[in-house]
């Protein structure tokens, strides 16, 4: 493969993370599926039990694909007077995609915790560092891009990580 080819490769990668990973509608997506299982988790069963991970799955799965359809129904709407319905939909749909492959990290450890008995605790906790360890390897990212030192980089990675994790707790105290 060329020099040149192998450019465009990393390009078309890059793209493709961007989209799914490093966009705002990613990470707010991410920060939105964290706040709705810290929701769910609070919650207890009617006979005084903590909840399960299933619980929280069936729980915060539904309402971040409820978001994602109002995100894709309002970038449709906002360009299809541009672009056409079919034009603009095909691209709120990837647009928006972000936000359901962010969660996928934090539904896997939901899956796991339902499959091997996690205790719902247990699995809150482990989907929450997976999502505030995410927002930090984003920052890192960002930082690295920009070209930042190392050291710069690693404090971005921690301040992102923890900013995030500040947020996802004002929007349970929110709710």
């Amino acid at each position: 493969m060329s020099t040149p080819e192998r450019a465009a490769r990393a390009r078309r990668v890059q793209d493709w993370l961007d989209v799914r990973f490093r966009s705002a509608t990613a990470i707010y997506g991410l920060i939105v599926f964290t706040a709705f299982i810290t929701l769910t988790s609070d919650e207890i069963d009617d006979a005084g039990h903590p909840i399960h991970a299933s619980e929280m799955l069936e729980d915060a799965v539904p309402a971040l694909l409820v978001f994602y359809a109002a995100h894709v129904f309002a970038h449709t709407l906002t360009d299809h007077g541009e672009h056409g319905f079919g034009r603009s939909l095909r691209h709120a749909l990837q647009h928006s995609s972000g936000m359901l492959w962010t969660a996928i990290p934090t539904v896997l450890i939901l899956v796991i915790g339902t499959l091997t008995g996690m205790s719902g605790y247990d699995a809150y906790w482990l989907s929450m560092l997976v999502a505030v360890l995410m927002l930090g390897i984003l920052g890192y990212a960002s930082y690295a891009r920009r070209g930042s030192s190392q050291v710069i980089r690693v404090l971005g990675a921690v301040g992102t990580g923890l900013l995030g994790a500040l947020i996802i707790l004002l929007e349970y105290a929110l709710h």
